[in-house]
């Protein structure tokens, strides 16, 4: 696969294209998240395709960005999972994304923007007019990702406790 990420480098944003998961993606999808975060969890994202691949289609995206330069052999570049939640917190329905994944040798050739634009048209499309998510303080990537996205704080606070 490591040839491939130097393949995919090259990519410009006409070259991306973004559609649903399938079952013959979850390999790849697996390989790559096993690539950046270095640890295979290849139970839970056979789970997650099942509940975001497969269910509820109507408020529930699992969504992936291809290459087409080769059409006969398209790769994957990064996938984006999201769903319509409503009601946690007093809050009104809104789109929220959960997952976002790139390849470190496709990025910045517009694979997480068209991710991003494809979910934020998904959730609109179901009746939703704001998108959240969650990151790390200290995760720049992606706080710098979102924020030119034009992602900012929203009005909830995360607290958390440690469970002894």
């Amino acid at each position: 696969m490591a040839a491939a990420r130097k393949k995919r480098a090259a990519k410009t944003d006409a070259e991306v294209g973004v559609r649903r998961v399938k079952a013959a993606d979850m390999t790849n999808v697996i390989e790559l998240d096993a690539h950046i975060t270095k640890v295979p969890k290849a139970d839970y994202w056979n789970d997650v395709f099942k509940r975001y691949g497969r269910q509820r289609l109507h408020e529930r995206f699992f969504l992936v960005a291809e290459d087409r330069v080769d059409r006969e052999n398209p790769r994957l570049l990064g996938f984006i999972i999201g769903e319509v939640r409503a009601w946690e917190f007093g809050s009104t329905p809104c789109g929220w994304v959960f997952a976002l994944s790139v390849d470190p040798d496709a990025r910045l050739h517009g694979s997480g923007r068209a991710l991003l634009d494809a979910i934020s048209a998904a959730f609109k499309k179901a009746g939703v007019s704001k998108m959240r998510t969650m990151v790390e303080r200290n995760t720049m990537l992606q706080m710098l990702f979102f924020r030119s996205e034009g992602m900012m704080a929203g009005p909830y606070i995360q607290l958390e406790k440690d469970l002894d």
